[in-house]
């Protein structure tokens, strides 16, 4: 019998631990990706001697990447050299003068807190205790399972834990941090953490405050060459499995076809259009989509087989828009840090005009700076900026260029945050010092990316859109169609595309567990990678 072949189509993050998995599992595994790079929005761009990641830039969540590295037989240790930050990152407020640094020590952490407000200390190792508890629990119960399984939720820990678990889930995380806290420096970075899930402090379930168990407590790492070079390691681990990956190759159409005796059609196959324009059908077992849920559903199935059709989107809640600038600067920054963030002083102004499509001035602001750690981002004396203003999901904004070529809007913005920079930070002459510089707008998310409403993450962590209330991962209309990615289960942000990844893998098993894989035994590892190496060895001779 001939071993069941399966189609991926996107070659972002989740796309190609998807296919690596599969692979592994003994799939034929053919990856299609429309772009002519792999990597989806974890993409790169260089020039001049630059090199930039256009995307994700934290590294967070290290179990769960040690985890999906173990399945395939290797290691985080022996895939990427990775460096803890400390600080992990800066913050910048708008009307104090003074940045404060979060480290990779909680006791650090809760020290600084205390010098802010009296008590905080304390309040902060409180608020770090029930983080932990909750990630625990989520990594236990609630990332690793599709929700096909009800009982699961019945579990005699859940049980035990139901009220504060509700209470978790009704309350908004600004409120929860606003009943420990009293500075409003201490809650932005309390209720920062919902920026990473694409919504606001005011309408993120407080049950993600587990974030803060990440960046307070053990720091932040960084892999060396960034997050382009995460997706080489993830790409070549599943062309080493088998997997076949094709860029420049679009998916333009799901087909389908009729099983006798059953009521849904099954995935058969996927239409696709090479660079020179022809058509071809790739023929499959099972269909995994990991493009944006709403460009496959709207786009590649007739309105009769979509599950998630457009009157679904209407009633659901994107995560925000944003301006990316990649800066090339001349001379040395050490005003900020790998990561350091600006803080305006009123955020429900900020996130309020971002809901409502109206551009916010001043607007809160993420800049990266990976040539703090990392001299391969940028030439000898120079620096490497990635600069994220959060903006509406509107690609209305228009597009970005190089050198200042975006549309007025997008370029407008751009103009308006360095100065916003160059101001907090003591770096007056910043413009000057722009030696490379090219802007991303909102509409580069819609075209190039397929995204829904040109968002730069996905559906928002709202009460609605969280756990087995987000989207699901099977069609249901479409047998041997599945979905993994930022707009599936179990959310947005890398570590959570690796785990949707695993989930089609589940799935494809019959593991309706809420448990991750079982790894392989560390001697079956050794002998994988003694394969791999010599791929004339069997396995005994391993």
């Amino acid at each position: 019998m001939s071993a069941p072949r399966a189609v991926v189509i996107g070659g972002g993050i989740s796309g190609l631990a998807t296919a690596a998995l599969l692979a592994r599992d003994g799939h034929q595994v053919e990856l299609v990706e429309a772009g002519d790079q792999l990597g989806g929005r974890a993409g790169s761009w260089e020039q001049d001697g630059f090199r930039f990641d256009t995307g994700p830039s934290w590294y967070l969540m290290p179990e769960v990447f040690d985890h999906f590295f173990r399945l395939l037989g290797t290691s985080a240790a022996e895939q990427l050299d990775l460096r803890r930050l400390d600080p992990g990152y800066r913050v910048f407020f708008e009307e104090h003068p003074d940045p404060l640094d979060i480290h990779a020590s909680a006791a650090r952490n809760a020290t600084a807190f205390e010098a802010i407000e009296v008590g905080a200390g304390r309040r902060l190792d409180e608020h770090l205790d029930s983080a932990r508890r909750t990630y625990d629990m989520a990594l236990e119960h609630f990332l690793y399972t599709s929700f096909t399984r009800r009982r699961n939720l019945l579990s005699p820990a859940l049980v035990a834990h139901a009220p504060e678990l509700l209470q978790l889930l009704a309350e908004p995380l600004e409120r929860f941090v606003g009943r420990r806290f009293q500075d409003p420096r201490l809650r932005q970075i309390l209720g920062y953490p919902a920026v990473f899930l694409g919504s606001s402090p005011d309408r993120t379930p407080s049950m993600y405050h587990l974030m803060s168990a990440m960046d307070l407590t053990g720091g932040v790492l960084y892999p060396q060459g960034g997050f382009a070079h995460l997706i080489d390691v993830i790409a070549a681990l599943a062309e080493q499995e088998g997997a076949r990956l094709r860029t420049s190759t679009r998916a333009t159409r799901i087909i389908t076809a009729p099983q006798p005796g059953r009521r849904r059609p099954r995935a058969v196959g996927v239409e696709v259009q090479d660079a020179d324009g022809a058509v071809r059908t790739l023929a499959a077992d099972v269909v995994v989509a990991t493009a944006d849920l709403h460009h496959v559903e709207t786009t590649m199935l007739p309105p009769a087989l979509q599950t998630y059709p457009e009157r679904w989107w209407r009633r659901a809640t994107s995560g925000p828009g944003a301006v990316l600038l990649l800066l090339g600067v001349a001379g040395t920054l050490p005003q900020l840090s790998h990561h350091t963030l600006f803080f305006t002083r009123d955020w429900q102004e900020n996130f309020g005009a971002i809901r409502q499509g109206r551009v916010p001035s001043p607007a809160s602001l993420y800049v990266c700076r990976p040539s703090a750690t990392d001299p391969s981002a940028a030439p000898d004396g120079h620096e490497n900026l990635f600069v994220l203003v959060p903006m509406p999901a509107d690609p209305g904004l228009g597009r970005g260029g190089i050198d200042g070529a975006g549309s007025a809007q997008v370029e407008a913005i751009a103009d308006e945050a360095i100065a916003q920079i160059a101001e907090k930070a003591g770096v007056p002459d910043l413009a000057e010092r722009v030696v490379v510089r090219r802007t991303l707008g909102p509409a580069e998310f819609a075209a190039d990316l397929g995204t829904w409403k040109g968002g730069m993450l996905g559906p928002a962590h709202t009460l609605r859109q969280s756990a087995f209330l987000r989207a699901g991962n099977a069609s249901r209309k479409v047998e041997s169609l599945l979905y993994a990615g930022s707009s599936t289960l179990p959310g947005i942000g890398l570590p959570m595309c690796l785990i949707s990844a695993e989930l089609v893998a589940k799935r494809l098993r019959g593991d309706d567990s809420a448990s991750p894989l079982p790894e392989p035994a560390p001697g079956r590892a050794a002998a994988d990678r003694a394969r791999t190496a010599d791929p004339g060895r069997t396995g005994a001779e391993a």
